[in-house]
């Protein structure tokens, strides 16, 4: 069996010579290489040859074609592409750095002020390829490269390409997807066809996620798992894991990462302005959870506090009252309960059925003289009405 890598370096001799692998994923092999003709290192994407088939050496230089065109700041730089003996390839400059996934491994989650300026790197240059008609399809931290402090985005292009060449059946064939399991929006996972740039948001909503709080939205024992949690499961809040997160960028994050695409940001340059909203560093965590639990404190203590006022002066009334037998009227078999009451003109006697049921009376009662039942009935709607304005404080 002949070694790929021996085929490889004869098919570019005399353009590019091989020096070293530099990193293997799902679609291609990555190598550092010597630029003959300008004398300058480079990074040569090879795609894997089930994946070549499946794309074709037409369809695939079309497409890197369009992505070469791209030219911003955050978007990695195309030198080269071609086919060489059945080899399907690009250049692009070798970044003297790390990817967002070696920092990651490293120190696991950033601080905050590095997770805004990275996000935003990335929307900016997601946000002017989706102006030229460009969507990624694969943001993930293997395909965000850091170098002095600047986010490149790289390989714009093979999902491209791929997504226009047979169909899902034939990638399914080869054992491939289309992007990443645990950056995969919903609509990806389900494998429709019409993929718009809400994917890339909701991809940069988990990229944001991961950065925060140390993994992805969703993880699992396997790709199939994954995608089951990413189509049907709301990922948890990063304010649970990471309680320095201020509320907002929480917030954000969650809508980014909404299930459905009309439901997330409609740019990921709104993305990036919601995180920016709150860049102030973060926020006291025992401060902000304190907050509702205070406000729910206080007002209990209210609601409580208007019902006890309104007991009391209740029971003032009927402390108050003399009781005069007028006969009997038998209206209820439950002893003690009051039946159909009535107002006096002068609105100074109540009369009401009451007794037990042997002996059920027709009675009356003289009203306090300071305490009227219209000032009762005043007195009892202020207490009501109290407790349900400090009930919706602490709601709102």
């Amino acid at each position: 069996m002949n070694d790929p890598t021996a085929s490889l370096t004869s098919a570019l001799d005399g353009r590019y010579a091989l020096l070293r692998e530099l990193g293997s994923g799902g679609m291609a092999t990555v190598y550092l290489a010597e630029d003959l003709k300008h004398q300058r290192q480079v990074a040569v994407k090879v795609l894997r040859p089930e994946l070549a088939a499946v794309i074709g050496a037409e369809r695939f230089l079309t497409e890197i074609r369009t992505t070469a065109r791209l030219q911003h700041p955050h978007i990695l730089p195309l030198f080269d592409s071609g086919e060489a003996d059945g080899f399907l390839f690009y250049v692009m400059p070798f970044v003297e750095g790390e990817s967002l996934r070696q920092r990651l491994d490293r120190e696991t989650q950033l601080p905050l002020e590095d997770v805004v300026r990275i996000t935003t790197q990335v929307a900016q240059g997601l946000d002017y390829a989706h102006r030229q008609g460009v969507i990624h399809r694969d943001i993930k931290p293997e395909n965000i490269l850091l170098h002095e402090s600047s986010a490149l985005i790289a390989d714009f292009g093979i999902a491209l390409a791929a997504s226009k060449a047979g169909g899902s059946t034939r990638m399914t064939e080869t054992g491939m997807s289309l992007g990443t399991p645990h950056y995969m929006s919903p609509e990806q996972a389900m494998g429709q066809r019409d993929i718009t740039l809400c994917a890339d948001v909701y991809a940069l909503g988990a990229v944001t996620y991961e950065m925060l709080v140390g993994e992805p939205p969703f993880t699992g024992p396997t790709p199939q798992a994954i995608v089951a949690k990413v189509i049907t499961t709301e990922p948890l809040a990063p304010r649970v894991v990471r309680g320095t997160i201020p509320q907002a960028m929480n917030d954000a994050v969650l809508v980014a990462l909404a299930k459905v695409p009309a439901d997330r940001f409609k740019s990921t340059m709104q993305f990036a302005d919601a995180l920016h909203r709150t860049d102030t560093g973060p926020v006291s965590a025992p401060a902000r959870a304190a907050r509702p639990y205070a406000r729910w404190l206080v007002g209990a203590l209210m609601l409580l506090a208007a019902v006890a006022l309104a007991i009391m002066a209740r029971g003032r009334f009927v402390a108050s009252q003399r009781l005069v037998v007028r006969g009997t009227h038998p209206v209820t078999s439950e002893a003690g309960l009051y039946l159909d009451p009535a107002l006096s003109p002068d609105g100074k006697l109540l009369a009401y059925a009451a007794g037990p049921s042997s002996r059920t009376q027709d009675s009356m009662r003289r009203l306090m003289p300071r305490s009227s039942p219209s000032s009762f009935a005043s007195s009892w709607g202020r207490a009501s009405s109290a407790a349900r304005t400090s009930s919706e404080a602490t709601i709102g």
